[in-house]
């Protein structure tokens, strides 16, 4: 019988740090896109844009239902996007900060 290595505990934080800073070592959009694409699945991506897609309409106060109308992006993402912003990590306002175009110009 074939020995396994017994799997490692898992440390959800140091993964996460670590992604972040493969995320943080990318400073050019290309190599980041590639790496999104090479890490996501479609859907995962898609799921991804949406969310950073409402960003700016919710910024503008734009209501939920039309923010669907215009995107297509379910007015529970839009919910779930809304409270990040307002109570999240400050994640999506660091992203805003640091981004020198709009979204939707990539």
């Amino acid at each position: 019988m074939k020995l396994r290595p017994v799997p490692r505990e898992k440390d959800a934080q140091a993964d996460l740090a670590s992604l972040a800073r493969a995320f943080a070592a990318l400073s050019d959009p290309v190599a980041v896109t590639a790496f999104l694409r090479d890490l996501c699945t479609p859907a995962e991506l898609e799921a991804l844009s949406d969310r950073w897609k409402v960003v700016p309409l919710l910024q503008q106060s734009v209501p939920y239902r039309e923010i669907h109308e215009l995107t297509g992006v379910s007015v529970t993402t839009t919910g779930r996007v809304a409270r990040s912003l307002d109570h999240g990590h400050g994640g999506y306002a660091a992203a805003i900060a640091a981004t020198p175009t709009s979204p939707e110009s990539e």
